[in-house]
């Protein structure tokens, strides 16, 4: 089986869902901002994610307090604390979709980078 593929990058620093509130509507927690500021630049930059056969990275942003050695040892390695894979999918999904429920099939990772970024590798066969 010969499959094609192709790799788009945005150069944005994933954000995971936060839990929503009644009282979001008025009071804005950081947590919301920071969430609604990455659907607009998820929307900003033409963010596409096919409904089937896509490798979604996030890659997400070391700390700026680990030392250098520590930020060689560590890049590319698995992302393993929070926020959560399954909350970075919801909330870009929740960016490019106004019906995310068409999403039958993805695969999701998420690994340590010097900056925050979204790789989207879509397989056609």
């Amino acid at each position: 089986m010969n499959e094609k593929q192709a790799t788009q990058s945005y150069n944005i620093t994933p954000v995971s869902k936060p839990r929503m509130t009644q009282s979001d509507r008025w009071k804005k927690r950081p947590c919301t901002a920071q969430y609604w500021a990455f659907k607009d630049a998820c929307k900003t930059l033409g963010v596409s994610i096919p409904e089937s056969g896509s490798h979604i990275t996030f890659i997400m942003p070391m700390p700026k307090s680990w030392s250098k050695k520590k930020r060689l040892e560590m890049f590319g390695k698995p992302h393993q604390q929070r926020p959560d894979k399954d909350n970075l999918e919801k909330a870009l999904l929740d960016a490019v979709f106004n019906e995310d429920c068409r999403v039958w099939d993805s695969r999701v990772t998420k690994i340590w980078g010097i900056d925050g970024s979204i790789k989207v590798v879509k397989y056609a066969s």
